[in-house]
Parts: structure tokens; sequence; C-alpha cells
């Protein structure tokens, strides 16, 4: 528990989180004991929570993000936000979709909690570009919206970027496919639009 409080109320963890404290065994038995005395939830078979408490509605459904995080460590794996939440969070889209989709290197995987819907989706490297930052979001929001919307991108997305992102959205753009080059690297840099071909 005090591994899990440190990581705070909303927290997700699988028992790959604990091994470095103790077997498997061992942590499946204390997860088990944890859950039964009420500290901790199990949400699905192999996955549990510290949920935030509110004061009306009682525990809380934790975050999608939390949930593909805490998948995406226990296989060691890297995810990625997609569609429709990816062009949401760039304020390209006010959807809002009772199934989070994530892109990732790992194994796909479902998880069902309520009506909120996990997919973890295993994609090729072509289709996951800078996976876990906002240039992968980018990325994905552009795949999302089209080329029809690629200007729009274009305008809104720079704000959002530290240089860093703009850095890691200039690398990667060679591995995005050719109608989506020159609009990243336009946000990237806009000038190396006009330099650069779409190799």
């Amino acid at each position: 528990m005090k591994h899990v409080r440190a990581s705070g109320r909303g927290s997700v963890f699988t028992p790959s989180d604990f091994l470095d404290l103790a077997s498997r065994v061992a942590i499946d038995q204390a997860l088990s004991r944890l859950v039964k005395s009420g500290k901790l939830r199990r949400l699905v078979r192999g996955l549990y929570d510290f949920p935030k408490l509110h004061p009306k509605l009682g525990p809380l459904s934790p975050a999608p993000d939390d949930v593909a995080h805490a998948l995406a460590r226990e296989s060691g794996s890297r995810v990625q936000i997609a569609g429709a939440r990816a062009a949401n969070e760039l304020g390209l889209s006010t959807q809002v979709s009772a199934k989070s989709i994530y892109l990732t290197d790992g194994p796909s995987r479902r998880v069902v909690l309520g009506r909120r819907v996990i997919d973890l989706r295993h994609a090729s490297p072509k289709h996951l570009i800078a996976p876990g930052s906002l240039a992968g979001t980018v990325v994905q929001a552009l795949r999302h919206i089209g080329p029809a919307r690629a200007a729009e991108l274009t305008q809104v997305a720079a704000p959002h970027l530290s240089a860093h992102d703009k850095k890691t959205l200039a690398s990667t753009a060679v591995q995005a496919p050719a109608w989506m080059r020159s609009t990243l690297l336009s946000i990237a840099n806009p000038a190396t639009v006009g330099t650069t071909s779409d190799r």
C-alpha cells in the first residue's frame, strides 16, 4: 500500500508493477487481500486500481489513459492515443467516444469497464510514429481528419508543441505516408516547407 499510496488515488496497477517487492505468487495473494479489505479494487482479472472517491458517487472509474499505461507497462510496450481522441486533444474535434482507442507496439487487448471500452490495438511501426509523445498525437490527428483538413491542423497544432516535440516530429515525419509529410514538416519547422521533398 505504500507503493500504491505514493502513486495517489486514481492509480491503476497490474501485478507486474510490484515484482520488485516479492514473487508473483506473493503479490497476487497480497492484492487479493487488499481487494477483500476494500483498500484496492479489481477492475478485471490482473488489473487493479486505487480509486478516487466522490462524496456522493463513491468510487470513480479510472482514467482510460491510466488503464492503457498500466497495460503497456505490463508488456513493456508503448501506447499512443489515436483517431478522434487525438483530434480532440488538439481542439480539432468535439467528439468524445465511449471507446478509447490506443495504438501500441505490444499485444492487442481490450478492457471493458462499464460503458467505457479501452482498446489497445497492435500497430506496425509505420502506423505508430513517435508513440507516447505529443508529436505522435499530431500524427494520429492528421491521419484521422485527412488531407482536406491538413491546413487546419497546421494552424492549431504548432502552439501545442514544445521545441523538443517539433524536433521529434521533424525527425519522424519521413516514416509517415507521403501525403502527410509536408504537413508534419510545416508544423515542425515552417522554414523547411518547399525545401524538403516527399521522398
